[in-house]
């Protein structure tokens, strides 16, 4: 089995991305956006998830992450499987213009796998990278920062609300609790 994608170091802090099925634009609803931030609360406050650097695009999350208590893979286990039963019980609840196929699709990618017994929200893994040295993790988290000018959703890394630009570019406290990473 291949060890390129994985958790392998405890104390390691590590690039990764968590992507919606179908890259589908589910966090354009500000209700879901919060939903992310409020599960993602939780995993810092419950099981030591201790966030880096982070960005809230509209189909995915990108992270920089460590963790002081629980291992990365239980956390992100259990984030994606809560969030992807509040995520459906959001969509059917709410008046979402797009509920009707974004709900068929995440049933469709459900359907066969055994071990699913709720709609697929999230893509299977979270493309682990282990950041092992100043460089790396400098580019990292420069690409995380400039997802959102690149997306074209702001024109500055900092004016985007739901990302860890503020902290870095402006040391004033984001949406979430940060370690700020020591690149300089």
């Amino acid at each position: 089995m291949s060890e390129k994608y994985k958790f392998i170091d405890p104390a390691g802090a590590y690039f990764t991305t968590t992507t919606v099925v179908g890259w589908v634009d589910l966090f354009t609803r500000l209700e879901l956006k919060h939903l992310i931030v409020e599960s993602l609360k939780y995993c810092q406050r419950e099981k030591g998830l201790v966030m880096h650097a982070w960005c809230l695009m509209p189909s995915h999350l990108h992270f920089i992450v460590s963790t002081q208590g629980d291992s990365l893979s239980n956390i992100f286990r259990d984030f994606k499987k809560y969030t992807a039963k509040r995520i459906i019980e959001e969509l059917r609840m709410n008046h979402e213009s797009r509920r009707g196929w974004i709900l068929d699709l995440f049933g469709e990618v459900r359907d066969g796998l055994k071990r699913i017994t709720y709609n697929k929200v999230w893509q299977d893994g979270n493309h682990p990278i282990l950041l092992y040295d100043k460089k790396i993790t400098a580019q990292k988290l420069n690409y995380i920062h400039n997802n959102p000018v690149v997306d074209g959703i702001v024109s500055a890394p900092e004016d985007y609300l739901y990302s860890s630009a503020r902290d870095y570019c402006f040391g004033v406290k984001g949406i979430l609790d940060l370690e700020l990473l020591d690149l300089w």
